[in-house]
């Protein structure tokens, strides 16, 4: 490889990074990581010469930052580090190219940017690199005694292929499937403009890629605190009286969840959606409120309109929480944005959530809200308290409260992102290096509509 075209790789690779798609929720310090290992490459590709032999990583890095935007992975909160083995008998480290949710589902994806030929099963006994066996095994061992950061999967992703032997390999000694990662459409192409010609250096388009996933351990996840026998399944009773008719009342706030799928299962089916097969959707209570506020339904105008006396008297001193809250309605409505992440899915509350979102609704909400509060509980699902064991095992801290594993947890559990608020919880798990799905959107009070 020229040292001009291995620069221009490593610009272009920096360039990718900062435009990484919002979709992926990459924490801010995984970002920092990725840029690091680019400006380290470039630093050392400027110290080269010309007549210097390069020997260079760019192009993992570049495969590490092109799986970073596919569209169906989202959540990353680890990239490029090693995950301690937990397993009693070792005390060794295995490196992770990205720990991410990947189709609602948590995953360890390790990359190879290597020539397929010189990918070994066995170690190599010239210069006693690990053998991709080795490799694998160590991988597996530390995902199935992993708790916290514990993945449904781990992915292989070989970018330049893999021989039909080590294919062969993986499969009848690890039960490797071989899956398709890469889409149309989606590639990674470089490019140099001089004057009035463009010259392609590089077409990645990762055709030859060859995918693994191997599953770890039963991924059947029982949960801490109540079992699949537990769901409810019985329709869902509100406390306040709903008309007949609330489409001409709330006619956006109707188009929103109209839109969401009815329940029309049963237990048994709900263990075929615990697998992943339904697409839902987990709603905290920040959401809930979110979604029956007067705020949110068409108010802010009549709150604008009202004296700041009678508000800070209405609000207390929560006066500047809710005006702030009104201008970001006014600039990024809330039934907008949650209206195209739950369309088509089912909803699903855990009953922490319920208890709490009714005793709030009876408390402060208005007759509108909890109309609204009414009908949207119609459409949802109450499942028990049921957090999976990896968000339990966090550490319950200030940041990291109960309450909130159990609600998030919950989610977790069901395979579904959780629609929230809580973006204090949502870093702290980040910050933790766990991998969670969430749908975030800012917060809506209760006004008394």
């Amino acid at each position: 490889m020229e040292l001009g075209a291995a620069k221009k790789r490593c610009r272009d690779v920096i360039e990718r990074i900062q435009r990484l798609p919002s979709s992926t929720k990459i924490s801010p310090s995984c970002k920092r990581t990725l840029l690091k290992l680019a400006h380290s490459e470039l630093s050392f590709l400027s110290r080269s010469t010309s007549s210097t032999p390069l020997s260079v990583n760019i192009g993992h890095i570049e495969t590490v930052v092109h799986i970073l935007h596919h569209p169906l992975i989202t959540g990353v909160s680890r990239v490029c580090k090693p995950i301690p083995m937990c397993h009693k008998t070792s005390s060794q480290n295995v490196h992770v190219d990205i720990v991410c949710t990947l189709n609602r589902n948590p995953v360890w994806i390790i990359v190879s940017d290597r020539n397929p030929n010189y990918i070994t099963w066995n170690q190599s006994q010239t210069n006693k690199t690990k053998g991709l066996q080795c490799r694998v095994q160590q991988l597996t061992a530390a995902a199935a005694s992993a708790v916290a950061l514990r993945p449904s999967s781990v992915i292989l992703f070989f970018s330049h292929g893999l021989s039909s032997f080590l294919s062969d390999k993986l499969k009848h000694e690890f039960g490797a499937t071989q899956v398709q990662l890469c889409h149309p459409g989606f590639r990674f192409d470089l490019v140099e403009e001089e004057g009035d010609w463009i010259d392609v250096l590089v077409a990645r388009t990762y055709q030859e890629a060859a995918v693994f996933e191997i599953k770890v351990g039963d991924a059947k996840d029982d949960g801490v605190l109540s079992s699949m026998s537990d769901v409810k399944v019985s329709p869902m009773a509100a406390n306040w009286d709903l008309p007949e008719d609330t489409t001409l009342l709330f006619p956006a706030f109707y188009s929103v969840i109209s839109k969401m799928q009815l329940f029309s299962f049963d237990v048994e089916n709900m263990e075929t959606a615990k697998r992943g097969e339904c697409d839902f959707v987990n709603f905290d209570t920040t959401a809930l409120i979110a979604l029956v506020s007067a705020i949110s339904n068409g108010g802010t105008e009549k709150l604008l309109a009202t004296p700041e006396s009678e508000l800070r008297q209405r609000f207390k001193g929560n006066y500047e929480f809710v005006i702030g809250q009104v201008m970001s309605e006014i600039q990024n409505p809330i039934l907008v944005k949650l209206g195209s992440a739950i369309s088509g899915k089912r909803g699903i509350i855990c009953e922490t959530v319920h208890s709490e979102f009714k005793e709030l609704v009876s408390m402060y909400g208005g007759p509108n809200e909890k109309l609204r509060a009414s009908h949207l509980l119609k459409y949802l699902r109450v499942v028990p308290d049921s957090p999976s064991k990896r968000m339990m095992s966090l550490p319950t801290t200030r940041k990291l409260a109960l309450k909130c594993k159990i609600v998030f947890g919950t989610g977790d559990y069901w395979c579904a992102p959780t629609a929230t608020a809580n973006m204090a919880f949502v870093r702290a798990v980040s910050q933790a290096g766990m991998s969670l799905c969430t749908i975030e959107h800012g917060p809506r009070a209760l006004t008394g509509d």
